[in-house]
């Protein structure tokens, strides 16, 4: 029973309050002493006296993981839901301010919270809040600079300062080994209106330095003008001042929102402008890929064609010299044909010239056919 969150307690980020803190460190917290002796049966009214009594903060240490006091009483806060009331009012009061709280501690009156209250109570505001109320609460602590004692894993304590601690949680995703819940970028919810553009403490003391930077550049060469601006009558000291205020502290709002209006879309349109630049890269890009593909598609093409071509043309010239070779082949048959021949037919000719048989007198070839029956000489006339 002493480990379940109250009944009326509603549910944050859609969750149970207790579930923001990670299981194992929420079962080291159920395991610990101080949990279970000083803990036990903690009010939102109550709990400021163990809250006050905290000297560090820090998350778990040791070999065995011992959660803090701060972690502890940080899970009772989240067990318990106090009222937003409260938790203000542990982020707004200082270490040297009195303060009333009739109205939110029944009857109590005069308390003096240490600056470990503060942080607890920006802790748990960073938890369980909503984004525009953690800018708005949390963002003027970046003007307190007390120091704080703080234990790290080892058990050993370092010293840091409370807008340290304030930046990490804005800027951070853990924090006193507790993973913080994501919100919003500051320039988003003033770009939508939500929030005000930040006005730095700081900007007061940038313009009494420019001031006084102004005020010896006039007191090297021009005395006249510096009798003037010492008595406040310089107009150039005038027109810089109205349009320093004019430019880091507009004092209409209508005009604050306007012109937070025009630097959002000023934003929209560069990154409209940087979007279409990229995608014109990434157009390029492809068509240069596409572009690289088609001339390797071609040249491999190419190379195919020219391979055909070349196997085409050696397969013809190879039946060209085979028809050459058939050609010679034949011809030369002829030839030597042609040479049997003529060497064949003087020899008849001779024979028929030698015998006399062709003799253009018949008798006279009858007598030789006669003659050559007989072995003799063919008669010659």
């Amino acid at each position: 029973m002493a480990n379940r969150t109250d009944p009326a307690a509603k549910s944050i980020h859609g969750t149970n309050p207790q579930n923001l803190v990670e299981k194992i460190v929420r079962s080291k917290i159920y395991q610990n002493t101080y949990w279970k002796d000083q803990c036990f049966g903690l009010t939102a009214e109550t709990l400021v006296d163990r809250a006050m009594e905290i000297d560090h903060l820090g998350g778990t240490f040791g070999g065995n993981r011992k959660p803090t006091p701060f972690v502890c009483l940080l899970m009772k806060m989240l067990q318990i839901q106090p009222e937003k009331d409260i938790v203000v009012e542990f982020i707004k009061n200082d270490e040297y301010k009195l303060w009333c709280c009739s109205l939110v501690f029944c009857c109590r009156w005069w308390f003096q919270l240490p600056r470990y209250v503060r942080i607890l109570g920006a802790f748990y505001l960073r938890l369980t809040g909503t984004d525009v109320d953690i800018y708005r609460y949390l963002e003027p602590l970046y003007n307190d600079y007390r120091k704080l004692r703080r234990k790290l894993a080892d058990g050993q304590f370092t010293l840091t300062h409370v807008d340290e601690v304030i930046d990490e949680l804005l800027t951070k995703d853990y924090s006193c080994d507790i993973a913080l819940p994501r919100i919003k970028k500051r320039w988003t919810l003033e770009q939508i209106g939500s929030l005000d553009p930040r006005k730095s403490v700081l900007e007061d003391d940038f313009e009494e330095e420019e001031e006084k930077e102004e005020n010896d550049q006039l007191e090297e060469g021009l005395e006249d003008v510096e009798k003037d601006y010492y008595h406040g009558r310089s107009p150039t000291r005038e027109r810089d001042r109205d349009r320093r205020r004019d430019i880091h502290r507009p004092r209409d709002r209508d005009y604050d929102r306007d012109y937070d209006r025009e630097r959002g879309r000023g934003r929209e349109r560069d990154r409209d402008r940087d979007r279409d630049r990229d995608r014109e890269r990434d157009r390029d890009r492809d068509r240069d890929r596409d572009r690289d593909r088609y001339r390797l598609r071609e040249e491999k093409e190419y190379g195919r064609d020219r391979e055909r071509e070349r196997e085409r043309e050696g397969r013809e010239r190879d039946r060209r010299d085979r028809g050459r070779g058939r050609r010679r082949s034949r011809s030369r048959s002829r030839s030597r044909s042609r040479d049997r021949k003529d060497r064949l037919e003087p020899k008849k000719k001779k024979e028929k010239k030698d015998d006399g048989t062709d003799h253009p007198d018949p008798e006279i070839a009858e007598a030789n056919r006669l003659r050559a029956s007989l072995g003799l000489k063919p008669l010659k006339f």
